[in-house]
């Protein structure tokens, strides 16, 4: 998994035919936040929080819970507390599309949150939502199961069964652009090096 987050999200997406990538909206709460995990997947009523607590203890060390909150930025879902506890639990991460709060303390703990938006406002716990099932974050459709990167330039989820093509493709990119970067050194300019002229 350490090979992903050295290719990083965008070859990951670039090699992938730019695809599985979440919109510019999702980012990381605190620069240094990425993660590389399994996705376990919560859809969530409106300002309504309690199947992410339920999804912490169905979640299994190493998963990412990844949360269709409709997008909704007027209640910070996720905050200090769960993240204590998903620590707790083993889990890598949460990519939210909604907004959380509390993060500086969530900071501090290095929990890697990715989120919509942050909002002070609280959240109900009435329940309603899913565990488990397709959703739509960040406008792609993500499955439980699917490998979720993320890292200061985005999120994407790939396929499971796609993940390891994507690390291999990764692995020749990152190499052919190590070579353009050692040739720009030498003088060499980027429009003939990538054949713009």
């Amino acid at each position: 998994m350490d090979a992903a987050l050295e290719a990083g999200t965008a070859t990951l997406h670039e090699v992938s035919g730019q695809q599985y990538a979440m919109d510019h909206g999702i980012k990381p709460i605190y620069p240094s936040a990425r993660v590389v995990g399994r996705a376990l997947t919560v859809t969530l009523p409106t300002a309504d929080n309690l199947d992410l607590h339920r999804a912490i203890y169905q979640a299994q060390p190493g998963d990412v819970i990844v949360a269709d909150a409709n997008g909704y930025l007027e209640s910070g879902i996720w905050g200090e507390i769960t993240s204590v506890a998903s620590q707790l639990r083993g889990i890598a991460g949460v990519v939210i599309d909604g907004a959380v709060r509390d993060t500086h303390q969530i900071a501090l703990l290095d929990f890697p949150v990715f989120s919509r938006g942050i909002s002070i406002k609280g959240s109900s716990k009435n329940g309603g939502g899913n565990i488990g099932e397709p959703i739509i974050c960040g406008g792609i459709q993500v499955t439980t199961g699917d490998i979720v990167v993320a890292d200061a330039d985005g999120v994407v989820c790939i396929p499971a069964d796609l993940f390891q093509q994507a690390l291999d493709k990764s692995r020749a990119r990152l190499d052919k652009e190590s070579n353009v970067i050692a040739q720009l050194k030498q003088g060499k300019r980027t429009l003939d090096l990538l054949g713009l002229v």
